[in-house]
């Protein structure tokens, strides 16, 4: 499961404990809860346990990062800039491939 990586690290700072001190409180290993601040991909009784410490839920959080982990939120960027690139490089294969032929045509 998703949830946001940023919240949990928040939580455990404002509580000024380390990942190692979380970790206990919710029955998990270390490495988990790593993890689950790097790129917040946890367990759903990993979920439970941080909803039960921290007091909060972060299934209703779920959503809206898998949204913005996938990027699915609103780009800032308009479409035809993001598609810029691709436009100018198929511009030039065309453009490229005409002149090709035309050069051995008239050879």
């Amino acid at each position: 499961m998703l949830v946001d990586n940023n919240l949990i690290s928040e939580e455990r700072k404002r509580r000024n404990w380390t990942q190692q001190h979380l970790a206990d409180a919710c029955g998990v290993s270390l490495r988990t809860i790593q993890r689950a601040e790097r790129d917040g991909q946890v367990s759903n009784e990993t979920v439970q346990a941080l909803n039960a410490v921290f007091d909060i839920n972060l299934m209703q959080v779920d959503a809206e990062v898998v949204l913005k982990q996938t990027g699915n939120i609103k780009n800032d960027k308009p479409v035809w800039l993001q598609a810029l690139p691709l436009m100018i490089a198929l511009v030039t294969g065309i453009f490229l491939g005409a002149f090709l032929a035309v050069v051995v045509l008239a050879h």
